[in-house]
């Protein structure tokens, strides 16, 4: 599923991001990514994503050596990946559903295909009565679950969230992680960067951590293991 041989990522700028990482993440595995603020976590979801490329190694994500992806094949990849951002990218414009269906429509599904399966991430998320409504008029947490529906709706073979509740309250988070452990029990690999102690504890899965570019930690069922 994913694969890091001996990758490294040093910046322009001269900033080390990460150092000899070798990691291998198997399909449908749930993997919390933990660190200090500033240790690699980011650096590490966007090699993932072929947003930069490692300066040295290699990197495998569903099969594909992402190092040697040609620019024009970088989209293909991408669609086997959903991503769901602390904050959360909808367009202002466009009803819920309309920023949902919009990430199929870019990949031109037919639009009988569209409808239906629109509908159906927005009952997985508990929003299908907000099909209607725009960004601005629900909560935090109902943004993050449109933008978790956007990212599940290619049926992607991985979601990763990058600190998907960090800007919600408590009670929204649990519901946000009862969605994406849902979606992991259907078969996706999630992988999500968090700073959330209470999260990781309660919700038992794999925890990697990467303090200062290097990975001291993998344990299945792990916990934080930082003071917040």
């Amino acid at each position: 599923m994913i694969k890091m041989k001996d990758v490294c990522k040093t910046y322009d700028n001269g900033v080390s991001a990460l150092n000899e990482i070798n990691i291998e993440i198997d399909r449908g595995e749930f993997v919390y990514i933990v660190g200090p603020s500033g240790a690699g976590k980011s650096t590490f979801i966007r090699l993932v994503v072929r947003e930069v490329k490692p300066t040295k190694g290699t990197i495998y994500v569903n099969d594909v050596n992402v190092n040697e992806l040609k620019e024009k094949k970088v989209p293909l990849l991408r669609r086997d990946i959903g991503v769901v951002y602390q904050d959360f990218k909808l367009l202002s414009k466009l009803t819920v559903y309309e920023n949902v269906a919009f990430a199929m429509e870019v990949i031109e599904s037919p639009p009988a295909l569209i409808r239906t399966r629109v509908m159906e991430v927005l009952d997985l998320v508990g929003l299908k009565h907000k099909a209607r409504s725009l960004p601005q008029e629900l909560s935090g947490g109902e943004q993050q679950r449109v933008s978790i529906a956007r990212a599940i709706v290619n049926n992607p073979k991985i979601v990763i969230a990058d600190e998907p509740t960090g800007n919600l309250d408590p009670d929204t988070s649990w519901g946000i992680m009862k969605v994406l452990q849902e979606i992991n029990d259907r078969g996706t690999t999630v992988i999500m960067a968090t700073h959330s102690k209470e999260i990781v504890n309660t919700f038992k899965n794999r925890v990697i951590a990467i303090e200062n570019g290097v990975i001291v930690r993998d344990e299945h069922r792990g916990e934080y293991g930082y003071e917040v």
